[in-house]
């Protein structure tokens, strides 16, 4: 899923966490362990693989690396849909 408006998509995630887990000086497997994940999981979401991970899982992953999920408002000077749609049209 590409990054659409500002909203960070699970490729984006991955590469996050294989930048922590660097930083952390954790191999692939080490942070399967932590998480309780395998090490193909930690693998497949680095490296843009992985088409869908459960919340839970994604949740062990983040925490075993120091990172987390922050929810808040939608920041209202982002376009919306209709906007892009109708740049998108006027292109043509």
């Amino acid at each position: 899923m590409p990054n659409i408006l500002g909203v960070m998509g699970l490729k984006e995630i991955g590469e996050q966490i294989a930048a922590a887990r660097k930083a952390s000086e954790l191999g692939q497997r080490e942070l399967g362990e932590k998480a309780g994940v395998s090490r193909a999981t930690i693998d497949a979401l680095e490296n843009g693989r992985a088409a869908e991970i459960g919340f839970t899982k994604l949740g062990r992953i983040l925490a075993a690396v120091g990172l987390e999920l922050t929810l808040g408002p939608v920041k209202r000077d982002r376009p919306t849909l209709d906007d892009l749609l109708r740049e998108d049209s006027s292109d043509d």
